[in-house]
Parts: structure tokens; C-alpha cells; sequence
């Protein structure tokens, strides 16, 4: 649940939209992410510094906007709103044809360079924080040997430099992908660790795109950024080959009996 700190008071005009309009904004912006609760009625109302039945009214346009879900019993949470990127079957169908990946780390690479350029020129002092405590998790993660956490510290990092490049359109569209990547739809992160000394240099390629950021040099974030999914693809093609060679291996003892 994000913390009620986020919201701030606000002056008696028309309170109602008022209300609206800030959360409305913070959706936009990408402070209010999808599938996340807001603080309690009690909470928000004092945040907000309103009553709570004007805080009720703004909840119910949003409601109404299908922007917020009220599940009784659970609380209030920002709806779904960018979706699947995807629907069910046509993901079935990219694991089907493997050059679809390729497609997909095309897309990233582009997206991803652009948005670490970005980043570089605007972060800002919470965002550079936001990001040493990442680099932090992935070293302790490479260092430990836990692979759940340095998936998961991998996910981070990259919505870090997504959110970081404060662009609205950038973060809604790329937290649909990496939902994706987080599901290991397209590719299985544990592949990756096998080629490249159990994760070092994957550990390497994020922390250049970090420091570069937190450094300001746009130029070195893009390219860090681009090199990292270069990368990603040349272990997955090469890791598809030996896997070609294995079976292929396999067929030709068997046939031999």
C-alpha cells in the first residue's frame, strides 16, 4: 500500500475536484501505479485535509472514470489501465514462434536507450536515491547467490530508470511489458546467469546504466542501456544454439542404439 505521505492538503475551492484532480494527476504521472491500495477513507481524508464525505464523492467520480475500484471489506485500488500488452493467446502464440523475441528485444532496446538517456538529464535526487538502493540490492543479491532476488532487484531497476525519465507515456507503456518480463514470458533470466558467469556480467551492464544516470551523462546511460539488451540477445541466440546442438547430440545416441 503506498504511504499516505504522498498526499497533500489542499485549499477549499471546489474540494470535490480538486481531490479528483490531484489523484487523478498522480495517475498520470505514475505515483499511483495500477493494482495499488490507497490509504484508508480516514487517511486520505486527512491527508487531503477534506471531510470525509467530500473525499467519498471525489472516490466516486473516480470510480466512475473506472480510474479507482472500490472493493468493500478491501479498500480502494488505482484500476487496471494500460492492460495486457498483450492478450493470453497471443502470447502462447509468441512462445510458439521463438523469432518473436526478437522482436520484443528490439522494442526494448529502443525504448529503454531512450528512456535512460532521459533519466540521465532528469532525474532527480529522490530518483538518484531510488537507484543506489537498487545497486545496492543487486550487488547484495549477486554476492549472496539468492537468483529471486536479483530477478527481482533486475525488475526494479529497470522501472527505476522508466520512472526516472518522467515521461508519462514511457512509464505506463513499459510497466505492461515488464509485467511481462517478470513473468518470464519471453525469456527465462536464468538462461542468461549460465552464459555469462553466473550473473556477473549482467550485474556489470546495471550498474553502468545506474552510475551513468546518477552521473547525468546521457550519452553513456543510452548506450549502457542499448549494450545491456544487445547482450540479452546475443546470450539468448547463442544459448538456443546449444540447446539446438544438445538435442540434436541426443537424437544421434539414440539413433546409434
Amino acid at each position: 500500500m503506498i504511504a499516505k505521505e504522498v498526499f497533500e492538503p489542499i485549499d477549499h475551492a471546489s474540494i470535490v475536484d480538486v481531490v479528483v484532480g490531484k489523484v487523478e494527476t498522480m495517475i498520470v504521472d505514475g505515483i499511483l501505479k495500477e493494482g495499488v491500495r490507497l490509504p484508508s477513507e480516514r487517511e486520505l481524508a486527512e491527508a487531503f485535509g477534506v471531510s470525509r464525505p467530500k473525499l467519498r464523492e471525489a472516490l466516486q467520480i473516480l470510480e466512475d472514470r473506472n480510474l479507482v475500484t472500490v472493493r468493500h471489506g478491501d479498500g480502494t485500488f488505482v484500476a487496471e489501465l494500460t492492460g495486457r500488452a498483450m492478450s493470453p493467446a497471443m502470447l502462447s502464440l509468441y512462445a510458439r514462434h521463438g523469432d518473436a523475441l526478437y522482436d520484443y528485444l528490439e522494442y526494448r532496446r529502443e525504448q529503454e536507450g531512450f528512456a535512460s538517456r532521459l533519466a540521465a538529464q532528469r532525474a532527480t535526487q529522490a530518483d538518484k536515491f531510488r537507484l543506489a538502493a537498487v545497486r545496492a540490492d543487486l550487488e547484495q543479491s549477486w554476492e549472496s547467490e539468492d537468483p529471486d532476488a536479483a530477478r527481482e532487484a533486475d525488475f526494479r531497476l529497470h522501472v527505476a530508470v522508466v520512472d526516472a525519465s518522467h515521461n508519462t507515456t514511457l512509464i505506463h507503456m513499459m510497466a505492461s511489458v515488464y509485467d511481462l518480463t517478470r513473468k518470464g514470458i519471453f525469456y527465462n533470466r536464468d538462461l542468461l546467469r549460465t552464459m555469462d558467469n553466473s550473473g556477473r556480467d549482467l550485474l556489470e551492464q546495471h550498474l553502468e546504466i545506474i552510475d551513468a544516470i546518477i552521473a547525468g551523462d546521457a550519452e553513456r546511460a543510452e548506450k549502457a542501456a542499448r549494450n545491456h539488451i544487445d547482450f540479452v540477445e546475443h546470450s539468448l541466440r547463442l544459448g538456443q544454439e546449444l540447446q539446438r546442438r544438445e538435442r540434436r547430440a541426443a537424437m544421434r545416441m539414440n539413433s546409434a542404439e
